[in-house]
C-alpha cells in the first residue's frame, strides 16, 4: 500500500457554519443523528473547528522531478474565502 499526499481548503465558519454546527450538536446530545442536509452540509464527516472543506484541485497540479513529489498550488485561482490550506499524506 502506498502513500499518497493530498491538499484541501477551509472557509473560515461564518453564521450558516453556526447555525448547522447547532444542529449537529443538539441531534448528539438527544443520541440521533443529523438531518441530511446537515450531514452533507458538513461533508458527512463531523464538523470540523476550521470551517468548510474546499476542494482545491482546481488550483492544485502534482509535481516530481528527480527526488521529489509534491503538490503546487496557484494562489491566484484560490477560493476568495480559503483562508486555510491543509496537506495531508494518507496510505
Amino acid at each position: 500500500m502506498g502513500m499518497s499526499t493530498h491538499v484541501i481548503g477551509f472557509r473560515p465558519p461564518d453564521e450558516k457554519w453556526r447555525k448547522m454546527k447547532a444542529v449537529w450538536d443538539a441531534c448528539a446530545d438527544a443520541g440521533t443523528s443529523p438531518p441530511k442536509e446537515v450531514s452533507e452540509f458538513f461533508q458527512w464527516t463531523t464538523p470540523d473547528p476550521r470551517g468548510v472543506e474546499v476542494d482545491l484541485r482546481a488550483c492544485s497540479t502534482k509535481f516530481n522531478d528527480d527526488s521529489r513529489d509534491g503538490i503546487e498550488i496557484d494562489v491566484n485561482k484560490l477560493p476568495k474565502d480559503v483562508t486555510i490550506i491543509r496537506f495531508y499524506n494518507a496510505f
